[in-house]
């Protein structure tokens, strides 16, 4: 037997299945740029200027810039990745409320263990 959804709840589920793709697009966007944060060479610009801050003063501050802006770009990428994170754990909570879940990008009944029938929000069928 096939599981159906309430018809009153067929515009809650189709705002937030659209929320969660628009986050799930922006957590990987977000991840991507933290990865490319971490993954970042200015840390080894700032190392060989500090080799040549023990003359001048002004390799010491560009040593410090340099690692500075390293260090910014993984916190704000860090941040940026976490608040996109809480929005989408949220709709996540929600969907577990209505014994929903998602593998990926694909919506699934809780119970459907085996994935073998994925749920299309926009199709009238599934509502009574």
């Amino acid at each position: 037997m096939e599981r159906t959804i309430p018809e009153q709840d067929k515009f809650d589920l189709q705002q937030n299945y659209r929320r969660y793709l628009k986050f799930q697009d922006k957590y990987d966007a977000a991840n991507t740029t933290l990865k490319g944060a971490k993954a970042s060479r200015v840390w080894l610009a700032g190392l060989a200027s500090l080799l040549f801050s023990f003359g001048s003063e002004f390799f010491l501050g560009a040593s410090f810039a340099l690692f500075a802006l390293y260090f910014y770009r993984i916190a704000t990428a860090w941040y940026d990745s976490f608040q996109i994170d809480e929005g989408r754990e949220e709709l996540l909570r929600w969907f577990a409320t209505n014994d929903l879940r998602f593998e990926g990008r694909i919506l699934y009944f809780r119970e459907d263990q085996l994935l073998e029938n994925p749920l299309d929000p926009f199709a009238d069928e599934i509502y009574v």
